[in-house]
C-alpha cells in the first residue's frame, strides 16, 4: 500500500487512481479521486499525490484540498450525481497539464492546470500535519 484514505478529509471514504502518473523532475505526479460520504450522498473529487522517482512506492507529498470538485451542473446532476473522476492527463511542453475527466457518468470534460501549481500542492509538511 502506498497511501490510504484520510478520516475527516475530502478523500475520507474511498480513493482510486486515475490517469497514469506523470513523470516530473520532482517525482511521479498522480491525479487520483477521493470520496467523502455526506448526508446528501457521496461526493467524488480529484486530488494529487507525488511519489519518489527512484522508488514510486515512497510518498513525497499529497494535496490537502481537492484540485477539482463537482460544481458545474453537468458535474452534479446525471446518472451518478456529484462525481468527477480522471481518466487521462497530458503534460504539455509549456507546463500545462490537460486533465480529462468524467462527470456524473454522463459527460467527458477537460480541465487544465500548470504542473508547478499541482506540484506545489504536494508538500511533505502536509503529510506530517496529518
Amino acid at each position: 500500500m502506498v497511501f490510504e484514505t484520510r478520516p475527516g478529509y475530502w478523500d475520507a471514504d474511498r480513493i482510486g487512481p486515475g490517469a497514469p502518473p506523470i513523470r516530473t523532475k520532482k517525482g511521479w505526479l498522480l491525479i487520483y479521486h477521493g470520496v467523502k460520504r455526506t448526508s446528501a450522498g457521496p461526493i467524488y473529487r480529484l486530488g494529487v499525490v507525488l511519489f519518489d522517482l527512484k522508488d514510486p512506492a515512497v510518498l513525497i507529498g499529497r494535496s490537502r484540498e481537492p484540485i477539482l470538485s463537482p460544481t458545474e451542473y453537468y458535474e452534479r446532476v446525471g446518472d451518478v450525481p456529484n462525481v468527477v473522476f480522471t481518466t487521462g492527463a497530458i503534460l504539455e511542453k509549456n507546463g500545462e497539464v490537460k486533465i480529462y475527466y468524467g462527470a456524473c457518468d454522463t459527460s467527458i470534460c477537460l480541465a487544465t492546470a500548470h504542473i508547478d501549481d499541482l506540484l506545489s500542492l504536494c508538500k511533505k509538511k502536509e503529510i506530517e500535519a496529518l
